[in-house]
């Protein structure tokens, strides 16, 4: 079920790195405002982190299969 309403933003970094949140604001809020505020409180070496871990290639050993 979609929360009805919500839009999807995205933020930049300092650094110059990208992320979109998706947030649902009240009628008259300044959008730059919030997104500016919502830039200066996200978490960017978690986000970053994230990122690099979806990346890792796994070396050594993989799973072996039971054969029936």
């Amino acid at each position: 079920m979609a929360i009805p309403n919500v839009k999807r933003y995205r933020i930049t970094s300092p650094e110059g790195e990208t992320a979109s949140i998706m947030a649902v604001l009240p009628k008259g809020t300044n959008v730059d405002e919030y997104l500016k505020d919502a830039a200066a409180r996200y978490d960017w070496k978690a986000h970053k982190e994230s990122r690099q871990s979806a990346f890792k290639i796994r070396v050594g050993q993989q799973k072996q299969k039971k054969a029936k």
